[in-house]
């Protein structure tokens, strides 16, 4: 007898109680949910003044962005260093602790300090802070008690609200760090949006895996040269059946005398014109006529939607009205865009 897997879902036949697990999930979720709501009305009130500042700080500066922190607050800052750096703002994180012996010199006074402290007391961000003091380095302070040291030191102070943790214990940073995290996703956001930053300057710093594939343009997928199926137009479908089944794209391009993209035959369009004279006949009584085409220059990821929204395999490349290449399903399958 099979015996059903441990983790298997039972079938849902009606009401039940949820498991401790799963209460104590749903729990977090409403208190890390409630923290986010707070966040959001904070922001459209006193905290959104300071947050304009702190984007106008970071934009005037000629330097990188100086994320900092300790603990939790620590690993937070670190993931929002990268999140700028990859959305257009040079920036940097520096352990507290290790500022305190050397790393201070990473720091030069075109850069702007974030520093994230919940409390505002961390004792290890007290010589960082100083010395953004002493240098005049602009000092950007995420915490959630104004009265703090670091409030007190700071040049702009985000204000976070005090929400519940959703440890029950109250003491396991939870709630805070994920609104500590979504303010810094804000403010990564709202510099990209101020400088304009495209998807094709975000190809520059993600030239790897699934986001690099999907940033690819056209033009370093297509097939081009020999490998296009091109007919003239007049053609007979029988020569015209021979390109297309030599370069196995199930397609074959027609053009005009001028070299132009006049249109494509398919192998949809083969089944609805089958016949016994099919090969006797033209290319252009078979063609689908000015066919959807992309032009090289575009994002491969916007040839694959037009590719899924028509469901067709493939997609001729123009340049003016010339076919320069062809795209097909299987290419961005190949290279991880589909």
């Amino acid at each position: 007898m099979m015996r059903s897997p441990a983790n298997k879902v039972p079938a849902d036949d009606g009401p039940h109680v949820h498991p401790a697990s799963v209460v104590s999930a749903l729990a977090t979720l409403d208190a890390e949910k409630a923290g986010l709501a707070a966040l959001a009305e904070a922001m459209a009130g006193p905290l959104g003044a300071a947050f304009d500042v702190a984007v106008a700080t970071i934009q005037n500066s000629h330097g990188r962005v100086i994320v900092t922190g300790m603990g939790k607050s620590g690993h937070v800052a670190r993931k929002i260093a990268a999140t700028l750096a990859s959305t257009g703002t040079p920036a940097h994180y520096v352990h507290p602790a290790e500022a305190s012996h050397g790393d201070l010199g990473m720091i030069t006074t075109d850069d702007v300090i974030v520093a994230l402290s919940w409390s505002g007391e961390t004792v290890e961000l007290h010589d960082i802070v100083d010395y953004s003091r002493r240098f005049d380095v602009p000092l950007i302070a995420f915490t959630s008690n104004t009265e703090s040291a670091l409030a007190s030191s700071a040049s702009v102070v985000l204000s976070l609200p005090v929400a519940q943790e959703a440890c029950p214990h109250g003491l396991a940073p939870t709630t805070s760090t994920l609104m500590q995290l979504a303010l810094g996703d804000a403010l990564a956001v709202a510099l990209l949006q101020s400088r304009g930053f495209t998807a094709l300057d975000f190809r520059q710093f993600h030239p790897g895996g699934k986001l690099g594939a999907s940033l690819k343009f056209v033009r370093d997928v297509m097939r081009q040269g020999d490998a296009v199926p091109v007919v003239a137009a007049g053609t007979l479908m029988g020569a015209a059946l021979v390109e297309m089944s030599t370069k196995g794209l199930g397609c074959v391009g027609v053009v005009g005398p001028d070299g132009a993209l006049t249109g494509i035959v398919t192998d949809g369009d083969l089944r609805r014109h089958m016949a016994n004279d099919l090969p006797t006949r033209t290319v252009d009584e078979i063609m689908t006529a000015a066919p959807k085409t992309v032009r090289p220059d575009q994002l491969a990821s916007e040839a694959l939607n037009i590719l899924n929204s028509r469901k067709i395999t493939a997609l001729m490349v123009v340049e003016g009205q010339a076919p320069v290449g062809v795209l097909h399903i299987h290419d961005l399958l190949l290279t991880g865009i589909a």
